[in-house]
């Protein structure tokens, strides 16, 4: 049994819970502050759920804990998707079940368990991930300039965040990115965009560059071909677009891949990313081969006169993995 700990003595190593909550994935974490130099937190203890294996978040932690001899661990972090109110309730699009910070913690016990936005979390993690840990999409192989640099990534949602570093202490800035409208950049997006209108008042970025957003494009483009759709599921338009068996898949997955580097080119030059941009999220590295292959890089680099700025950023491809939750347990040790 583990000793419950103070805040103290976390960062002389006492483990603490680290919780990554996703729209289809939860992934936990038994954390401590690591004692090696880069690397400040340690992995003690790993699981992914599908999140609707269970009922609440408490029914995951609780199982978790039992399963790692950890039920004296009493404080924690939660890092998830959503705009957290003052009641510690969370307002989220994807996730199964509502999620209450304040509830989960009285529920589970614990002295002490806070909220992280989940792309915050990633940024954390994935921002000062080793280059040799990712995969070089295009720009320079490292950053020309110490600067911002965008974490962004397609998942049940899109989750974007800016890492800024700030001397030793450097610091992330959350976004709900996934959210703005979606522009449209060429005939058959606008097509596209004005299918998805029918359906939605308000057609967001996150309506196409995400799981769910797949299946609604192959649906569009059903529409606008005159086709009729054969696949149900965000996984089996991917595969299919990626073994050829079906074109319409394989159309759908190009509209995706464009909307993508246009939106990532868009955010680079919002937020003056020029320390690089990382993409995560649980879609990329399923289709990883198939994105190097697309327009992406055109359609990222296709910004007119500042495409000589964008062409000087570092694109990389990271893993997600346990990026969230080694994050969060960064974030909550700082």
């Amino acid at each position: 049994m583990i000793d419950p700990p103070t805040m103290g003595s976390l960062v002389n190593g006492t483990p603490f819970l680290a919780a990554d909550v996703g729209g289809t994935h939860a992934r936990l974490a038994l954390v401590r502050a690591g004692a090696a130099a880069g690397r400040p937190v340690e992995v003690l203890a790993f699981q992914k759920y599908d999140c609707s294996d269970h009922a609440s978040l408490v029914d995951f932690i609780s199982e978790f804990l039992a399963a790692h001899g950890a039920s004296g661990v009493d404080r924690g972090v939660v890092a998830s998707a959503g705009y957290a109110l003052d009641d510690e309730t969370v307002i989220t699009t994807n996730l199964p079940w509502p999620l209450s910070i304040r509830e989960t913690r009285e529920r589970l016990g614990f002295a002490d368990l806070r909220l992280v936005n989940d792309f915050e979390a990633v940024a954390y993690a994935a921002a000062t991930l080793p280059t040799v840990e990712t995969t070089h999409i295009t720009g320079p192989y490292e950053a020309l300039v110490r600067g911002p640099v965008l974490v962004l990534g397609p998942g049940t949602g899109l989750g974007a965040a800016l890492w800024i570093p700030n001397g030793e202490r450097p610091f992330v800035l959350a976004t709900e990115a996934g959210h703005a409208a979606l522009a449209a950049n060429n005939e058959l997006e606008l097509a596209l965009l004005a299918q998805l209108l029918k359906q939605h008042r308000h057609v967001t970025i996150e309506q196409v560059l995400s799981g769910p957003g797949i299946l609604n494009l192959y649906n569009a483009l059903a529409v606008l071909r005159g086709a009729k759709p054969v696949l149900s599921t965000p996984n089996q338009i991917t595969a299919a677009a990626q073994t050829g068996d079906d074109a319409l898949a394989r159309e759908a997955l190009e509209a995706f891949c464009g909307f993508l580097g246009s939106v990532v080119g868009d955010m680079a030059l919002t937020y003056g990313a020029q320390g690089g941009i990382r993409l995560a999220g649980g879609v990329l590295p399923q289709i990883r081969d198939f994105l190097l292959r697309s327009d992406f890089v055109a359609r990222y680099l296709n910004k007119g006169p500042m495409c000589a700025a964008l062409e000087r950023i570092p694109v990389r491809l990271v893993e997600h993995g346990q990026l969230g939750v080694v994050g969060a347990a960064h974030w909550y040790l700082h």
